[in-house]
């Protein structure tokens, strides 16, 4: 489950259990013992004799990157304690703030809404990057260059059916939806159909109105089934970066727009990690800098669709890319 903007219910859930997780230490994860050495990145093991704790969000995504980080870290000669899988946003979050944990890969519009309480979004991603990285500055969080990767919302279709509309964008559905609005049928998520940052904010920045007998409300599950195998939605909420997307053999629309905000994964960083150990910088942005959103997709495809394991499709690729090798 992502723990973006419409995800409050879960984030506050993870407040509660950072609380828990303090309670028993946080320093209790497991550590990599995965007999890596250096590719391109890491040589001459700049980490050595450091302890590092990597940690992640419970989703399939971010679990795979937060074991990225982990493996380059140990390539490079760190002793390294896995963490990932945290329960929520603000639990991972506060792992690093207080020091439980030392990097992440956490989401610009996450951080910009959920965590810095700012209602509207920065269109340019970059600038976006820049607010969140001084919004957190003096509050024990350090923000290296974010990724392409942007793990933001879409609409999905099904390639059969958009063959007949040829829908691009969100405003090519808008069009549909003032000539014909009895085909616009759309499947969501409860929240998603309510808040303004959701359905009726998209509609008002569009220009449309979808009838409300026409919007089905589901479990996030559910609607990629129901987008690609039935009729019952012509377009279903989706996550631009979900495996399922290619599997399930979707396009999504374009947000032309810029309604929603922009999810542009980049490592966040403890502070006093950072300014300790500053090479951290350069032995990840070799890393960020081959993120993109197709990458994401495929990665996720491995673990959400074929069923793998998130931590060996993270040391695979990341092998296959050559930036560490096996030892």
């Amino acid at each position: 489950m992502r723990t973006h903007f419409l995800r409050a219910a879960t984030a506050v859930a993870g407040s509660a259990a950072v609380l828990a997780l303090a309670g028993c230490g946080l320093k209790s994860g497991s550590p990599l013992v995965d007999e890596v050495v250096p590719g391109s990145v890491g040589r001459g093991q700049p980490l050595k004799g450091a302890s590092l704790t990597v940690t992640s969000k419970n989703f399939s995504e971010n679990i795979v990157l937060g074991q990225m980080i982990g493996l380059i870290f140990k390539a490079a000669g760190a002793e390294v304690l896995d963490r990932t899988n945290l329960p929520g946003s603000i639990s991972s979050r506060e792992a690093i703030v207080q020091g439980d944990a030392d990097a992440m890969y956490e989401y610009t519009g996450t951080a910009w809404i959920t965590y810095q309480g700012n209602a509207e979004p920065i269109d340019d991603p970059h600038k976006q990057w820049e607010a969140v990285r001084e919004g957190d500055r003096g509050k024990g969080v350090a923000w290296l260059p974010q990724s392409a990767l942007n793990n933001t919302y879409t609409l999905a279709i099904s390639k059969k059916n958009n063959a007949k509309y040829r829908l691009k964008t969100m405003s090519d559905l808008a069009k549909l939806a003032r000539e014909n609005p009895s085909a616009v049928t759309l499947c969501v998520e409860n929240e998603f159909a309510s808040r303004e940052d959701g359905l009726p904010g998209m509609e008002k920045a569009y220009g449309m109105k979808i009838p409300p007998g026409n919007v089905k409300k589901m479990d996030a599950g559910i609607i990629y089934t129901q987008v690609s195998k039935s009729d019952s939605c012509l377009l279903g909420e989706a996550f631009t970066t979900d495996g399922r997307i290619k599997a399930m053999d979707l396009d999504i629309l374009a947000d032309d727009r810029h309604f929603f905000p922009n999810y542009n994964a980049a490592p966040e960083i403890n502070a006093k990690t950072l300014a300790k150990y500053p090479v951290i910088a350069q032995l990840l942005d070799p890393l960020t800098k081959r993120l993109t959103t197709d990458v994401a997709r495929q990665l996720n495809a491995k673990v959400d669709v074929d069923g793998q394991d998130p931590h060996e499709v993270a040391k695979e690729w990341l092998i296959e890319e050559g930036f560490i090798k096996e030892g």
